[in-house]
């Protein structure tokens, strides 16, 4: 008769094992393995415009002139149906109060706003503002004739009918019909 042996593997052995293993996989990656970097170039680089608005240097005397003339337009804006908005720029983190006569254009940055409709509602005993605008993004000539935004927003909840853009964001605050 012939007997078999049984051969246990102990703890040891196990543990032993599993660190050989490792040192094993530790240097065949290192032998297998390149030292290079490589990277690509982007493209057009040259060709992409910041987003910010570049500020030149200018006298008081101009700046003076500009405040004047920017109050004169919030004058004009206050006498007449306007939207009040709030359009951030995203990348820079500016936010620019924008007043929007109706049926007339505003841009801010790229985009053209215009408000065909403007008003206050009561819901839920809230009065809410709320205003029909139309947004075009013209940084594209193919987009010139499309709106990216063509709805109804609310100043108490943007978020019903959101506009969606990556770089720009806009916000009701108030209407004023006079």
């Amino acid at each position: 008769m012939i007997r078999k042996k049984n051969i246990k593997i102990g703890k040891k052995d196990r543990i032993l094992s599993f660190i050989l293993l490792i040192i094993f996989l530790n240097i065949s990656t290192k032998i297998f393995s390149e030292e290079k970097i490589s990277s690509s170039p982007l493209i057009n680089m040259d060709q992409i415009k910041p987003s910010f608005e570049e500020v030149e240097d200018q006298g008081e005397s101009t700046y003076l002139n500009q405040n004047i003339k920017q109050k004169e337009k919030k004058d004009l804006a206050v006498n007449s149906s306007h939207a009040v908005l709030i359009g951030l720029d995203k990348i820079t983190a500016k936010s620019s109060q924008i007043i929007v006569s109706l049926k007339e254009s505003q841009k801010f940055g790229p985009l053209e706003i215009k408000i065909l409709k403007c008003g206050k509602i009561k819901v839920n005993n809230k009065v809410d503002d709320v205003a029909y605008m139309q947004v075009k993004d013209l940084s594209k000539n193919e987009n010139e004739k499309v709106f990216i935004f063509n709805g109804w927003t609310f100043s108490s909840d943007p978020s019903l009918t959101p506009f969606d853009h990556a770089i720009y964001d806009l916000q009701l605050l108030n209407c004023y019909n006079i």
